[in-house]
C-alpha cells in the first residue's frame, strides 16, 4: 500500500501550537509531524519551515519542497547547504495588511509631530506644532514587491504623496516610480519619510548607509525589511548630522538587539522587535497546505522563491 507523504512542521523560535491548531484538521491528504518527532528522517516529503539553522535539511534525502512560514527567505538562501529544490515564500494577507498597518502607523506618527510633543511632555512645556497637510510629505517606499505595494497603497490613501523605488522598473498606480541605482538619488530628492522593504540581497546588504543618508534632509526612517539593510554605526551620525530627524527600526544585524546596544538609549530611536508584520497561522496555515497538496498533486507550486534574484 501507497503511503501518505509526509510533511513536517519545524519552524525555531516558533509556538508550534496554533499553527498545528490550523494545520492538523486541514492534514488530510498527508501525514503531519513535528520536528523533533520526525520519525524516520527518510520518509519526510515536504518541511513547513522558520529560521532553520544551517545544514538542517541535509539529513532529509527524499525531500521536494520547502515552505517558509515568512515572507523573508534570506536566511534560507544564506544556507549554503540548502539542497537543490524549490523553495515558496509566504504571500498572505496577515503580512501584507500588517505590514502596510505598521508603516502608516508610523508615518502618521513623524507627521504629526508626536516624537516633539513627547519632548515637550517630558519638559512639561506646552507648544502646539503646526504641521503641512499629508499631501505636501513624501512618502518613499524602497521595495516595490507585495508588501511594497500594499504599504503604498495604505499610505497613498491616508493622502501622502508617495514615491517607489526598486532594482527593476515596477509601476505602480498613483505612486512616482523610480528604479536602479542611476535613479536613486533622484527617488530620494524631497523625501521626509523613507520606508525600506527591499528584499536582502547581495545588492541591497547595507543600502541604508552614510552615502545614502547625505541625500536626505531632516527625513525619518523607517526600517522593516532586514538587518543588514542598515549599516548600523551610519544611522546615529546621519541622526547627529541632521540627515535624519527619527528613525523606526523593526530588524536588526543581530536579534535580539543586545541589550547593550546605543539604539536603546537614544530617543531619535524607536525600537520594535521584529513584529511589524507577522504571519497569522489562521490566514497562512491554508495557503501552505493548498501549496502542499498542489505539489502532492504534480502541478507548479505558488510563490517559488527566484534564487537568481533572492526573492
Amino acid at each position: 500500500m501507497k503511503r501518505q507523504p509526509v510533511v513536517l512542521f519545524a519552524c525555531f523560535g516558533v509556538k508550534a501550537e496554533r499553527w498545528l491548531h490550523v494545520l492538523t484538521p486541514l492534514a488530510v491528504a498527508f501525514e503531519l509531524r513535528t520536528w523533533p518527532a520526525a520519525g524516520d528522517i527518510g520518509e519526510i516529503d515536504y518541511i513547513i519551515t522558520w529560521a532553520p539553522p544551517h545544514g538542517f535539511f541535509t539529513q532529509f534525502v527524499n525531500l521536494k519542497a520547502i515552505f517558509s512560514i515568512g515572507a523573508g527567505v534570506d536566511s534560507l538562501l544564506l544556507d549554503p547547504a540548502l539542497p537543490d529544490i524549490p523553495v515558496a515564500r509566504m504571500i498572505d494577507e496577515s503580512l501584507t495588511v500588517g505590514m502596510a498597518e505598521f508603516v502608516l502607523t508610523q508615518a502618521l506618527h513623524y507627521h504629526r509631530a508626536i516624537p516633539t510633543y513627547q519632548q515637550y511632555q517630558a519638559q512639561r512645556e506646552w507648544h502646539p506644532v503646526s504641521v503641512p497637510l499629508a499631501r505636501e510629505r513624501i512618502v518613499g517606499i524602497m521595495g516595490m514587491g507585495e508588501l511594497g505595494r500594499a504599504t503604498a497603497s495604505m499610505v497613498r490613501g491616508a493622502g501622502f504623496k508617495v514615491r517607489g523605488w526598486s532594482r527593476q522598473a515596477r509601476p505602480v498606480d498613483g505612486v512616482d516610480t523610480f528604479a536602479g541605482t542611476d535613479q536613486l538619488d533622484a527617488f530620494l530628492n524631497g523625501c521626509m519619510i523613507v520606508v525600506c522593504l527591499l528584499p536582502l540581497t547581495a545588492a541591497t546588504h547595507g543600502i541604508l548607509n552614510r552615502t545614502l543618508f547625505s541625500r536626505l534632509n531632516g527625513a525619518y526612517l523607517i526600517s522593516v525589511g532586514r538587518g543588514p539593510h542598515l549599516v548600523e554605526e551610519d544611522l546615529i551620525p546621519a541622526l547627529d548630522a541632521g540627515h535624519l530627524a527619527g528613525a523606526t527600526l523593526d530588524v536588526f544585524v543581530t536579534e535580539p538587539l543586545p541589550s547593550d546596544h546605543p539604539f536603546w538609549v537614544d530617543p531619535r530611536i524607536f525600537i520594535t522587535p521584529h513584529a511589524s508584520a507577522l504571519t497569522h497561522a489562521t490566514t497562512a496555515g491554508p495557503k501552505i497546505v493548498d501549496n502542499i497538496l498542489r505539489a502532492i498533486a504534480g502541478k507548479p507550486l505558488l510563490d517559488v522563491v527566484d534564487r537568481a534574484e533572492g526573492y
